[in-house]
């Protein structure tokens, strides 16, 4: 979430403006893209290359610029796209998308209290609400208040007006922008991501959902004290509008956190990464956004009161069917013994796998145990680089440069042409473990994995 101070004074919430907006800026960068091409017919190979790299990225940032100021589902799906899109984007375009994560505005209070009125009813009356967000996203704006009666610290996540109702003009217009500007390829896989992610957007504007999610998760992690998860206020909860306990805590990424002695970064990196495995291993369900506004750190004293991870945002849910997690669990399980044959064997079960030629699944195996190196030990794994696991199995994070070393490989490989477009289902579950390592590696944790996964081995 953004705290920039610039706001707006109302949203373009009508499609015929918000179409408008989008045709125009779709037939300005293809007219941009066609003459950029036409005025390359001459230009050695390597010329060509160069102009098409730089008329991609002028036509990308301009794209962004114009979808940054719909607001509302539109640019939500162009981060969802740059979340998920490395597979099948060109870097130029995921990198100028990465950029609408800063430019969530705030809506003025005076636009958005109306709405919020209209949904709380006389109850809003019970409340003393700072007209200052604490943060700002694509789809709604969080306001810290109070309950007059006994003084209880609550947020309200206000969804914008309009956004709910828009989604499904807003990824017809989406997609109608990528064709017009050929940025994506039109394939069979790539529309069947674009069918998720408006399930999920639909989804995630349904706040009564996502506070049931809060309950379960809140459940889920009773009787472990290393999270905390809101408490949700039904009272003050609507279809869009979702209340609960203002929760204290510091940024994952402030300065504090390097200045903690080594054990407690550790710990905290534990926390991070073990409720991950607990999501595919116990629960079946994932928060699949690894975004770090949605989690915070409360510091304890390091002695006795420990440090405690703020879970802030449930809307991201993903649920998975059984196929799916036997076949997740049992390529981990092929990590954790670090097995070859053992991994090439845990590639069935599933479309994607069952596609693939068996000629070139050994070679697609070795990236998967690369991949799941940490899960690994010294005993097992002789491929291991030196200084990346202790005596201990503890994995540096920051050190292994485990992720770029995965791309790497994976772009090298035989079956390099699979890793392009993996099912929907693996880029989620894939995102939330580079998002939870990314995590570990900006706390320059060091964890032992292998002691987590075990019990479920």
């Amino acid at each position: 979430m953004s705290d920039q101070k610039d706001k707006l004074k109302n949203l373009k919430t009508s499609s015929v403006d918000r179409r408008l907006s989008i045709v125009k800026a779709s037939l300005l960068a293809g007219t941009r893209w066609a003459t950029s091409n036409a005025t390359s017919i001459f230009s050695s190979e390597e010329e060509k290359e160069r102009k098409r790299k730089r008329a991609l990225k002028e036509q990308a940032d301009y794209l962004v610029s114009e979808i940054g100021k719909l607001k509302g589902s539109i640019v939500k799906i162009g981060q969802m796209m740059a979340l998920y899109g490395e597979h099948f984007l060109p870097e130029e375009v995921t990198q100028a998308l990465n950029t609408l994560n800063n430019q969530t505005v705030a809506l003025e209070w005076n636009a958005i209290q109306p709405h919020l009125a209209q949904e709380l009813g006389s109850k809003i009356h019970d409340l003393e609400i700072n007209p200052e967000p604490i943060g700002t996203a694509s789809l709604a704006q969080v306001h810290r208040a109070k309950r007059k009666s006994d003084g209880l610290e609550i947020v309200l996540k206000i969804q914008y007006p309009g956004v709910a109702a828009a989604i499904d003009s807003d990824m017809n217009l989406f997609k109608s922008m990528l064709k017009l500007t050929h940025i994506v390829p039109q394939t069979r896989e790539f529309d069947q991501w674009f069918e998720e992610v408006r399930e999920m957007m639909h989804r995630e504007v349904d706040y009564h959902i996502e506070a049931a999610t809060t309950r379960r998760f809140a459940q889920y992690l009773q009787n472990d004290t290393r999270y905390i998860v809101p408490q949700i206020i039904d009272e003050y909860c609507t279809s869009q509008v979702l209340c609960m306990t203002f929760e204290q805590g510091l940024p994952v990424n402030s300065p504090v956190m390097l200045s903690l002695p080594q054990r407690r970064r550790n710990q905290l990196g534990e926390a991070a990464l073990d409720i991950a495995i607990r999501e595919l291993f116990e629960w079946g369900e994932m928060q699949t956004d690894p975004n770090f506004g949605n989690y915070l750190v409360r510091l304890g004293d390091g002695d006795v009161q420990q440090d405690q991870i703020v879970l802030l945002d449930f809307g991201a849910i993903r649920q998975f069917d059984q196929t799916l997690l036997k076949v997740a669990h049992a390529l981990i399980a092929a990590g954790y013994h670090h097995d070859l044959d053992m991994m090439v064997s845990a590639m069935t079960g599933y479309d994607f796998f069952d596609n693939i030629p068996v000629s070139i699944k050994p070679d697609m195996a070795k990236v998967f145990l690369l991949a799941t190196e940490p899960f690994s030990s010294l005993d097992n794994n002789p491929d291991i680089p030196a200084g990346i696991m202790d005596e201990e199995n503890r994995y540096h994070w920051k050190q292994s440069q485990l992720h770029s070393r995965v791309m790497q490989r994976a772009s090298k490989s035989m079956a390099s042409r699979y890793f392009s477009i993996p099912p929907k289902e693996f880029m989620f579950i894939s995102r939330k473990f580079i998002g939870a390592y990314t995590f570990m590696t900006v706390l320059d944790a060091q964890t032992n994995v292998r002691k987590m996964v075990q019990p479920f081995m």
